[in-house]
Parts: structure tokens; C-alpha cells; sequence
């Protein structure tokens, strides 16, 4: 089948590389000829594991092409994917659909007959009928059908989330365009994915509530690992037991300094926004979205106090600034306003990030960027872990140790091993923990130190996933470190 991928942003170009890998015609476009520009010289804008490769193999088969034209490419195509950006309006949060009424319109005004629309943006509940309207406005036939298809695509692991979906959801009432849906997708569905067809609008709504849900269980975990911090519970423990109960699930609680990214402040607020036009409280939302904000701010105070209150004048090494590991997504990063606390207390930051800084440069100023971690370090009066990378985790903290002025380690996402970190002699800040100071020498682990441990029936002790796995008869689990 044929299909043109209106935006080739994050969604677009993920999705429209995804279908030319299931061995679809894809055509990416994009207004920004900059954007195509580079695509067509094989320079991919944005960092995803996988995805370069992905396109160039699929250029190579004459699967996947780029234009800067609709029109150009309408002929012969089966489905219309809008994949546009809808950032939140100023002033209210509510979801800009600017760039989705534009594509919509031109859409219409060139697609051939018996065509589907389709809505892979994030829109609010209603925007289908919307663009339905703005469709056939322009269209020369009423043959147009318009569904919607939302996106459940982590950043970092993108690809994967596309060929491997845990559900294909597929909003429409036309048997006709549901059987074009259910037709580009086979390749999924036949290696078992599950594709669930709705009315356009419960699509709509299912990606409000899985993004709202996902974030308040961040936030929930948030919470508990300050109440864990506060009375010597250990918080991973609590996650684990909490997350081997199979009404909860493992996956996002993992306690850390608060959610960022693309996705869930966005559509947190775009959710709350549309349920406060219908005059409908959303109070767990609400509460969700302040939990997270004050958290990010209090991580700015947890630095603070673990350098005796002041930072004045004092260099902290910041390592991590995208908003999770495997992407270069700076947006509404932890990152960004712990920079900012720690400069108004009159800190002075240097940083490092694998791929993120130079999208950073837009957000921060008067922050050093380093070459690398060890050169982010020296002369630092601490260390703070604010994205866990694979990097950093491998570090020789010996060797980070050596290179600082104070051996104070700040570890925002509890990634590192704190036997490691004691045993170079740092004083280790945890979330969900007492701090673990300076060890004397000789000691190579502190409290709270210890990975949780399941026993199994026979008394065999058994850690992490593993023991989930033959409780549950090998369903797949994913990992905790999803945002």
C-alpha cells in the first residue's frame, strides 16, 4: 500500500520508516525543507537508536522517499497520515491543532478518491470530527474517511514500540476504512499484535488516559520514596513488591526527580484542559501535573542540603540533560530546572550529556559543556545523575573520584551500584534513601546498599525480573526505566 506521512517530526518519521519496513511505499513530508533536505542526503534530525539505519535501508529498497510537497505526493496513495505537532497553546495548556487544520485542508484539497484519513498526532477528544469537516470541505468526493490511530512510541525505543506494539488501536465506525487499517498493519497482526477497534473518539481518549495514567504512577512513586526516605524504608523493595502484584505492574516505578519529555506534561495539561471545557474535574490529573512541578523543584533543595546548604561558588558536574536515556529530547527535561535552581543559589554548572546538549543550548545559559564525563568532573565539588545512560553507569568512579574536589555523589535515577560509589570514597545521595556517607577506609558498601531479593518456594533466592517471569509463566515485563 501507499502511504504519505504528513509531518516528519518525532511520530512521522519513526512511523513512516516503521511502515516502509513492513514493505509499504512511504513518502515522509515535511514544510521544513531544511528537514528534508538532510533526509534526502541521509543525515537523520533526530537521535533514535536504530532509526538511521532503518532509513537508509529502506531509501536502498525504494521503499521510503521524502518531499516537501503534499500534492506531489498524493497519487496513488491509500492512507494519509497526519503526524503533525501539537504543542500546548500559551496560556491555557490546550493543544495547538494549527499545523493539523493546515494538513487536514491540504489533504483534502489533493487526495485521490476512496482515501483515508488518519490521525497519528495527539489531538484532544473530537478533533476526528474536525478534521473529517475540514476534509471533505475540500475534497472534490465524499469517499473520505477519517480515523484515528494514536501513537504509543517511547523515545529510545521507538522502533521496537512500533513492530512490537502491545496494542494497535484503530478509531473508526467505517467497516471500509477499519479493513484499509487492519490491512497496513497485517504484517504486525499476523506475528500476534493486538489491534483493538473503537469509535474515533474512544481512540482519541485512550491515548489521554494511558499518557495520565503512566504519569500519575511517576508521580506516585515519587511520593512514596520521600516517605521512604523518611522513614528508612528502602523504595526500590517497595516498588518491587508493589510491582510484582499483577494488577500493577512493574513498569513505571521507578522513583526519580519527576517526568519530562514530549509527551506526558504535554498531554497531561491538553487532557485537563478538554475535561475543564466539558466542566469535568479531573483531580487525580490535576494533582498529578503539581506533584510532578514540585517535584522537579525540590530536587534543586535535595542538592542543597546534600552539600551542607549552599552552593555557592561551588561546581557541580551535571550528568544527563535529556529527559531519559537514548534520545536527544531535551523538553520539559528534570534537568533543565535543576540547572536553574542550582544557578540562582549561585552554582556553577558544568554538564555532559551523550547526545543531548545541543538541543540544551536552546534552554540553558552560562552552563560549561564538557566532552565527556570524566572532563565533566574535574575540579567538582560534586556529581549529580540526573539521566541514567549506559555511560555513566560504566564509569570508573575511582577514576571520578580522584578527578573531584569533594566526593559528593548525587544519583537521581538510584542507577549506580552504591558499592561502587562507597568504595571510591563517595558520601552517596539516593532517591528513597538515607544518604550514605563518606565510608571509612576499607568499607565497600553502605546502607540501603542491597539489591531486592525474592525467595522462591524452595528457599533458592532469585532477583529482578527473573522470579516475575516464572511466577507469571513467562509473560513479558517491562522494564521500570520506560520514562
Amino acid at each position: 500500500m501507499k502511504v504519505v506521512m504528513v509531518g516528519s517530526g518525532y511520530v512521522g518519521l519513526v512511523s513512516g520508516a516503521c511502515f516502509a519496513e513492513l514493505g509499504h511505499s512511504v513518502v515522509c513530508v515535511d514544510k521544513d525543507t531544511s528537514k528534508i533536505s538532510d533526509l534526502l542526503k541521509g543525515r537523520t534530525p533526530i537521535f533514535e537508536p536504530g532509526l538511521g539505519e532503518m532509513i537508509d535501508r529502506n531509501i536502498a529498497a525504494d521503499r521510503l522517499s521524502f518531499s516537501v510537497s503534499i500534492a506531489e505526493a498524493a497519487l496513488g496513495t491509500d492512507a494519509f497520515f497526519i503526524a503533525v505537532g501539537t504543542p500546548p497553546r500559551p496560556g491555557d495548556g490546550e493543544a495547538d491543532l494549527a499545523y493539523v487544520r493546515a494538513a487536514a485542508a491540504e489533504i483534502g484539497a489533493c487526495a485521490p478518491p476512496r482515501t483515508v484519513v488518519v490521525t497519528k498526532s495527539t489531538v484532544p477528544v473530537g478533533t476526528g470530527d474536525m478534521v473529517e469537516s475540514l476534509v471533505r470541505a475540500a475534497h472534490a468526493h465524499q469517499d473520505v474517511e477519517v480515523v484515528s490511530n494514536p501513537e504509543f512510541l517511547r523515545e529510545g525505543s521507538a522502533i521496537r514500540d512500533f513492530m512490537r506494539p502491545d496494542r494497535i488501536v484503530i478509531g473508526t465506525d467505517s467497516f471500509w476504512a477499519g479493513s484499509v487499517m487492519e490491512e497496513l498493519y497485517q504484517p504486525l497482526t499476523v506475528q500476534g499484535a493486538t489491534l483493538l477497534r473503537t469509535s474515533r473518539r474512544t481512540a482519541e481518549a485512550i491515548k489521554y488516559a494511558t499518557n495520565a495514567f503512566l504519569a500519575t504512577k511517576i508521580s506516585f512513586i515519587n511520593e512514596m520514596a520521600d516517605f521512604c526516605e523518611a522513614t528508612g524504608a528502602s523504595i526500590e523493595e517497595v516498588a518491587k513488591g508493589m510491582g510484582l502484584d499483577r494488577r500493577i505492574g512493574e513498569a513505571f516505578l521507578k522513583a526519580g526527580p519527576g517526568f519530562g519529555g514530549s509527551c506526558f506534561p504535554k498531554d497531561s495539561m491538553a487532557l485537563l484542559a478538554t475535561a475543564h471545557s466539558h466542566s469535568v474535574p479531573l483531580r487525580l490529573v490535576e494533582s498529578t501535573i503539581a506533584v510532578n512541578e514540585a517535584r522537579k523543584r525540590a530536587v534543586g533543595r535535595r542538592i542543597l542540603n546534600a552539600m551542607g546548604g549552599s552552593v555557592h561558588a561551588r561546581k557541580v558536574a551535571v550528568l544527563g540533560l535529556t529527559f531519559k536515556p537514548n534520545t536527544d529530547d531535551v523538553r520539559e527535561s528534570p534537568a533543565l530546572p535543576i540547572i536553574s535552581s542550582l544557578q540562582s543559589s549561585g552554582a556553577k554548572v558544568v554538564a555532559y550529556d551523550p547526545e543531548g546538549m545541543r538541543r540544551a543550548r536552546a534552554y540553558l545559559r552560562d552552563v560549561a559543556y564538557a566532552a565527556d564525563a570524566y572532563e565533566c568532573v574535574e575540579d567538582a565539588d560534586c556529581a549529580v545523575l540526573v539521566t541514567e545512560w549506559d555511560e555513566f553507569l560504566g564509569l570508573d568512579f575511582r577514576r571520578i573520584a580522584s578527578a573531584m574536589r569533594q566526593r559528593v555523589f548525587i544519583d537521581l535515577r538510584n542507577a549506580v551500584d552504591v558499592p561502587r560509589l562507597t568504595a571510591a570514597g563517595f558520601a552517596v545521595h539516593r532517591i528513597g534513601h538515607a544518604p550514605t556517607p563518606n565510608p571509612p577506609t576499607g568499607s565497600t558498601a553502605g546502607p540501603g546498599s542491597r539489591e531486592p531479593r525474592i525467595v522462591s518456594a524452595n528457599g533458592t533466592p532469585q532477583v529482578g525480573l527473573e522470579i516475575a517471569r516464572e511466577a507469571f509463566g513467562g509473560a513479558a515485563l517491562r522494564a521500570a526505566k520506560d520514562y
